[in-house]
């Protein structure tokens, strides 16, 4: 089973209250001042992100960001050289 996560999902404009229906009582949901609409709460696996985006574009509603707030930034690497096999020269 999966652990659930803290998603940021931000659709564009003000969605109504039906589009809303499936995240309105386990998310917090705020206007933002750029013309979005911010929506934050747990997201329990991976079939529950998909099935509120699926119901997100099924209303219509065009979800303009998507972020998991539970990870933070990965550092770049460097690309490493690959490493020559044995018995051969580089």
């Amino acid at each position: 089973m999966s652990t659930p996560s803290r998603y940021e999902i931000e659709v564009r404009g003000r969605p109504t209250h039906r589009v809303l229906r499936p995240v309105v009582d386990d998310f917090r949901i705020e206007p933002t001042d750029h013309g979005t609409t911010r929506l934050v709460g747990e997201i329990r696996d991976p079939s529950h992100l998909h099935g509120l985006l699926a119901h997100f574009t099924s209303m219509n509603a065009e979800v303009v960001a998507l972020r998991c707030l539970d990870t933070g930034p990965t550092e770049p690497t460097e690309p490493t050289e690959p490493t020559p096999e044995k018995g051969t020269t580089p």
